[in-house]
């Protein structure tokens, strides 16, 4: 039996580190530096942060045989870059090649050199030039800063007051950042997501993520809500063509020289024009991968070994619908403050996948905006919408959530 290490600590890395110990050759799955949840899942903390970059590599030397980086912020501080240079097996993009996530002006003209679609796009480094494009622009309209901001960077703007207000606030936190403003697109969002080394991938279907905070798509952008996955109301057209822009993707890597392994998020939104490229993410996305890694019935330890020696096998999935329900702090994306957290039973656990939970001498408490999610699974989405809901209700407590995720797949 072997170890393996997660680093990150919310819901991606609780189901992370769930999909590792499904496998029969891991006898433990350490998380760094996890959350207080984790352990009631089998899952064991270390107290190591992710920027800790020595200390990762000493504990990895001595107890892992395999590392797999979740979240954004290492991978674009170059964490796997000095795992590799250690001589230490690790899954996950180098610092040159997450730049296709950690700057949204890099991959902009990478899918123009590639010409791969999306929106129309100018990129401006003041707030006067900004000013003056926006006038010409005009709304709606999206405005995206350059850089990592954990899913809740981006602003759709409806008026141009409302944009010029979304501006004038990035270039005072910044006076010199770049911002890209993007053609408004219209149509229906989903995500596809596969693992890669060079061209060899392994594709996941396709899943749809709710950003938005409110019922309806209302309210602040956050980093997720909560997601679903397979999604029906895609057609096996629209399936292939998201396969096919990742595919098309890798391929410009290649030809750019952005080589080795990782995790390729392609956020899509299907226009009346075709599929259009959103935004990169070189891991995999939150909430997503709470419904997506319960579809595989591939050892997903062997799985990522594979892919780290050049091989790809297709992935076997269960054909069940996952649908993942969020609870976060009613403040949420703003601050909030510690919330008492129900104890979930032994059933209950086997659904709930722990993200921003701390301990106290009292009991468990929330410890920032994404709490938890609850998972539903079934036959259809119906059924896997049904069972989330009906999971999440003794669990909720004072927290928020959303009331209408996988509403667009059946509609």
């Amino acid at each position: 039996m072997v170890n393996v290490l997660v680093i990150g600590q919310g819901g991606r890395e609780s189901a992370l580190g769930r999909a590792f110990l499904r496998s029969p050759q891991v006898g433990q799955v350490f998380v760094a530096p996890g959350n207080a949840g984790m352990p009631m899942i089998g899952l064991t903390p270390v107290p190591i942060n992710e920027s800790e970059t020595a200390a990762l590599i000493a504990f990895a030397k001595t107890h892992v045989a395999l590392t797999f980086v979740g979240p954004e912020q290492p991978l674009a501080g170059g964490l796997v870059d000095a795992f590799e240079a250690a001589g230490l097996p690790v899954f996950g993009p180098t610092k040159v090649l997450a730049q296709l996530e950690s700057s949204k002006t890099f991959a902009k003209a990478f899918m123009a050199r590639h010409h791969l679609p999306t929106a129309q796009a100018l990129t401006v480094h003041s707030l006067p030039e900004a000013q003056t494009a926006l006038a010409k622009f005009g709304a709606p309209i999206v405005i995206k800063a350059d850089g990592l901001a954990a899913g809740k960077g981006v602003t759709v703007a409806q008026t141009l007051a409302a944009a010029q207000a979304a501006v004038t606030k990035l270039y005072a936190a910044d006076a010199q950042t770049p911002v890209l403003l993007e053609e408004y697109l219209q149509g229906e969002e989903a995500s596809v997501l596969a693992m890669f080394n060079g061209p060899k991938r392994v594709l996941f279907p396709l899943a749809q993520d709710h950003k938005r905070r409110f019922d309806g798509d209302a309210g602040p952008n956050t980093g997720g809500m909560g997601a679903y996955s397979p999604t029906p109301q895609f057609s096996a057209a629209q399936q292939k063509a998201a396969g096919d822009l990742v595919g098309q993707t890798l391929a410009g890597m290649a030809s750019d020289g952005l080589s080795g392994c990782g995790v390729l998020y392609v956020g899509l939104m299907f226009t009346a024009a075709g599929p259009k490229i959103l935004e990169y993410n070189l891991r995999f996305g939150d909430p997503e991968t709470q419904v997506l890694l319960p579809q595989v019935e591939n050892d997903f330890y062997q799985l990522t070994l594979d892919l780290l020696a050049g091989k790809a096998e297709p992935l076997k999935l269960d054909g069940h619908t996952y649908c993942g329900v969020v609870a976060v702090d009613p403040a949420y994306p703003g601050a909030g403050h510690p919330y008492p957290l129900v104890v979930p039973d032994a059933e209950q656990l086997k659904y709930w996948v722990p993200a921003g939970v701390a301990e106290t001498a009292g009991g468990l408490v929330s410890s920032g905006g994404r709490i938890f999610a609850v998972i539903g699974e079934g036959s259809d989405l119906a059924e896997a919408q049904r069972q989330a809901y009906a999971r999440m209700q003794p669990l909720q407590g004072a927290l928020a959530t959303r009331s209408d995720i996988g509403a667009k797949g059946l509609a």
